[in-house]
């Protein structure tokens, strides 16, 4: 091998590993932790996915419905049902968030077990996907002329209380029921539950 090939060769590995250490370099500083834009491929961790609707009732019915915060022995108005059945009213509030929540107790002073699926209406997404709830239920602004249903997502499942066991004589469950609020020049409303007497209502807060 001549003296020429020999400087030739070493030239070309020394520029290959100077090319090889400045890609190397170049990689480092541009790693700040977060994904590159046209980088998706990257490993970097991802946020954590938001929780169903579902989820968040479920939340909601263990902390809410079970009474947090509500005066059992207030009594705003009580509604009665089928069979001797009976819906104490305790909390009609209206939420920062553009929401109004009614808080309430189903008592059973009959001799029969109540059935809670009656209480979902007969809207077929709510009863397939709220069995056994207060789904149903409905309050009406008179004054704005309109109807407002309890939330639900796109699948149907509603920010209310679900999967009530049957009541049998003398039982008594909490239960809760999220809307959208109207506007805040209305402060009364007609709450209504499918079986039970529609009743007015004012909304605090």
């Amino acid at each position: 091998m001549s003296m020429r090939r020999t400087t030739t060769t070493r030239r070309a590995m020394a520029a290959v590993s100077m090319t090889a250490a400045l890609a190397f370099a170049l990689a480092g500083c541009g790693d700040d932790g977060g994904e590159q834009p046209g980088n998706e491929g990257s490993s970097a961790p991802s946020a954590p996915a938001s929780p169903s609707a579902e989820d968040k009732g479920e939340s909601q019915q263990q902390d809410t419905a079970a009474g947090e915060n509500v005066d059992p022995n207030v009594k705003l108005a009580e509604i009665r049902g089928q069979n001797g059945v009976v819906m104490v009213i305790n909390q009609v509030q209206r939420d920062s968030g553009g929401f109004v929540t009614v808080q309430a107790e189903v008592k059973n002073g009959g001799n029969k077990p109540a059935n809670p699926a009656q209480w979902a209406g007969s809207e077929s997404v709510i009863v397939r996907q709220n069995l056994s709830s207060v789904g149903g239920a409905t309050l009406v602004d008179k004054q704005g002329k309109k109807r407002y249903y309890v939330l639900r997502d796109t699948d149907g499942r509603c920010l209310c209380t679900t999967k009530i066991a049957p009541l049998q004589p003398g039982d008594s469950t909490a239960v809760f029921m999220q809307f959208p609020a109207p506007p805040s020049t209305t402060t009364e409303v007609d709450f209504s539950v499918p079986t039970f007497a529609t009743a007015s209502l004012k909304i605090s807060g």
